[in-house]
Parts: C-alpha cells; structure tokens; sequence
C-alpha cells in the first residue's frame, strides 16, 4: 500500500519506461475540462497500451469524470486549477484529482448502497472501484486541499 494514501502503490517507473508510467496535469476548474480531461486520458491509456479491458477503461474514464465534476462544481472558488494524476503499472491504474478546497467528502465512507441525497456520484465511484478489486480515498494536502483518488487493478485485454 501508499504510505501516503493507503492506496496500492504503483511501481515507480517512469513515464518513459514503455508502457507504465505516471503523467500529471492540470485543467482550469470549469466544466469543459471533463470531456477535455476523459478525452485525454481515455487516447493516454490507448496510446500506451495500458492493460485495461474495454469495460474496465469505461469504470476508469467514469471514475475520472465523477472526480473532475466534483472539484470544478464544488471546489472552484478556492482552486485557480484542477491536478489529475494517472499511473498506471502491471498491476493497477491509479487516478487522482486534487483541488484547493479542505472539504473532504463523506460518501467515500457511506456504503455504496446506502440511499443518499447527495454524493451519489462518489458512491458510484466507490462501487466501480471496489467492483474492480480496488479502492478509493480522499487525502488532506499540504496546502490545505484534498486528493481523491481511485485504484484499480489492471486487466488483460
């Protein structure tokens, strides 16, 4: 496990070492950066031939809109960008979205299929991932925002 997260830890190969890695990047905090943020991930993973079936590539690309609409619809007041981070090994694919907003929610605690009014979105996160074999969490940051992040294991095509 991460230390830092309690997530499976990815090996720590480079994102030059083939098909493995780790990439980084930001958005600005408005709703256009979801598509734009699965669309670019969605060609990442194709185009490094990440080992993931076509089911298993749509759980990630949900998990990953799910995460980036939460931070553009609640944490865009105090977040000027958006950090996604996606790395992947043999093993397992681990997505994270980090915002400057100190909330951390409460429906990764909630049992997925708890009735809620709201957090539906993070519920369906943690069903795919634990459907999957995987987890999720939130993290406080150091500078006092949060990290929610998603792993899963990887899959032969």
């Amino acid at each position: 496990m991460d230390s830092r997260s309690g997530a499976p830890p990815l090996s720590g190969l480079p994102a030059t070492s083939g098909h493995a890695g780790i990439w980084r990047f930001s958005v600005p905090p408005v709703e256009h950066a979801v598509p734009h943020v699965r669309h670019a991930v969605r060609d990442l993973l194709r185009r490094q031939q990440a080992p993931l079936t076509a089911d298993r590539l749509y759980g990630v690309l949900l998990i990953l809109s799910e995460l980036v609409t939460n931070s553009v619809r609640h944490a865009a007041l105090l977040t000027t960008e958006i950090g996604v981070e996606v790395g992947f090994d043999a093993h397992w694919v681990r997505l994270s979205v980090e915002d400057g907003h100190p909330y951390r929610p409460r429906a990764l605690d909630a049992a997925p299929d708890q009735h809620h009014t709201s957090g539906r979105g993070l519920l369906l996160v943690k069903a795919t991932a634990l459907e999957a074999g995987g987890d999720c969490g939130v993290e406080a940051t150091a500078t006092g925002g949060k990290v929610v992040w998603a792993a899963l294991p990887v899959d032969r095509a």
